[in-house]
């Protein structure tokens, strides 16, 4: 079945890590590398079992190419999932040995902070291989992400905004946001800033309490967001989410947030939201602020020219809207067609020039 899979969306390669000593168990999976070298997350969740872990790298491998080839980045698109609670299966052996696997690769793959990572995993992976970006500031590195990924969900909020209400103002909607992790939390601030109402949700009280008490956030029970009465819907938790289940349920104009691959089948579900005329900012584009940040280190950083690109996200969502109204797709759609034609004109220039490959990363 993997290879049929791996057929028939195109993936190049599967890597299986394993570490007796340190209790590595991680996939690496590389969708795409047309546009350079792939670049994605390392994620660390306590999967339920091994054919879970490697569908969500995978999904997230596909994902991440057309999040980087949409944000006009020359990078290809792969993830690595490591399968363990990062709460207590963490050490510096473990992701010293991941790190040693990303080397073997030779530049092939990048990773960066995920869900259940940090800088500071990224710093001791960094002790094993250069292909690695988000570390500390201590390197002369951008950090933390997870901010800037915010920025960009909130400029990719307003630009919807404006598409449903006719002006990107967000002062007086209610959002409903589900998942107040790092991300979230930041683009809570923003919105609360503009004067946005939230209604909050998430599996861990201690971070609906940190939104309560700081925003003046609305809490709901998790299974309850989705019929929320308001605005736009912010899913900034795990994928899957805009199903047959859920799409049914949603009493808003709009869907905008952070988390990954949020419909569970793309064409099906996207097509369901415009059926109730919801208007949905695809994710892959949406949330691209944190690659679009950390890739700039491949040529030194720089965070004014860092924050310029992540600003650019609003214009990028003016295209998506443009060529779903101009072909009359879904948004979803719109936004796969765009970065699938930056794709192939690379792929044809490249054919038709490049003898040699250049490298974007330089050996620190």
């Amino acid at each position: 079945m993997i290879f049929e899979t791996l057929e028939q969306y195109d993936y190049e390669q599967v890597v299986f890590c394993q570490d007796k000593a340190s209790g590595l168990k991680a996939i690496i999976a590389i969708h795409d590398t047309t546009l350079g070298p792939a670049l994605g997350g390392c994620r660390m969740w306590p999967y339920q079992s091994e054919e879970e872990a490697i569908e969500d790298a995978l999904r997230l491998a596909r994902g991440m190419t057309y999040k980087n080839a949409a944000a006009g980045l020359n990078l290809g698109g792969a993830k690595t999932v490591i399968i363990g609670d990062p709460k207590k299966d963490k050490s510096e052996a473990l992701f010293r040995a991941l790190g040693r696997y990303i080397e073997s690769l030779n530049g092939r793959y990048i990773t960066a902070e995920d869900v259940g990572t940090s800088v500071t995993d990224m710093d001791t992976i960094h002790e094993e291989t250069d292909f690695v970006v988000g570390l500390s500031e201590s390197y002369g590195s951008s950090g933390n992400p997870s901010p800037v990924t915010a920025y960009g969900v909130y400029q990719a909020m307003k630009r919807t905004a404006k598409e449903a209400f006719g002006t990107d103002s967000l002062k007086g909607l209610k959002v409903t946001v589900q998942g107040v992790g790092n991300v979230s939390y930041k683009l809570c601030e923003y919105l609360h800033e503009e004067g946005a109402e939230l209604i909050v949700t998430d599996i861990f009280q201690e971070s609906i309490d940190r939104a309560v008490n700081a925003f003046g956030a609305t809490a709901v029970e998790p299974d309850a967001i989705y019929g929320v009465e308001a605005d736009i819907f912010a899913p900034c938790a795990l994928g899957g989410i805009l199903n047959d289940e859920t799409i049914p349920q949603l009493k808003v104009k709009a869907v905008c947030g952070s988390a990954n691959n949020q419909l569970k089948d793309m064409e099906k579900h996207s097509a369901q939201l415009a059926d109730r005329n919801i208007i949905y900012a695809p994710d892959f584009v949406a949330n691209s602020g944190g690659v679009i940040n950390v890739a700039d280190e491949l040529h030194g950083y720089n965070e004014k020219r860092a924050t310029d690109k992540v600003k650019e996200i609003y214009n990028q969502m003016d295209k998506i809207f443009e060529i779903a109204k101009r072909d009359y797709i879904s948004t979803a759609l719109a936004a796969e067609k765009m970065a699938e034609e930056r794709i192939d004109q690379m792929m044809r220039v490249r054919s038709t020039f490049s003898r040699h490959e250049h490298s974007l990363i330089s050996r620190r």
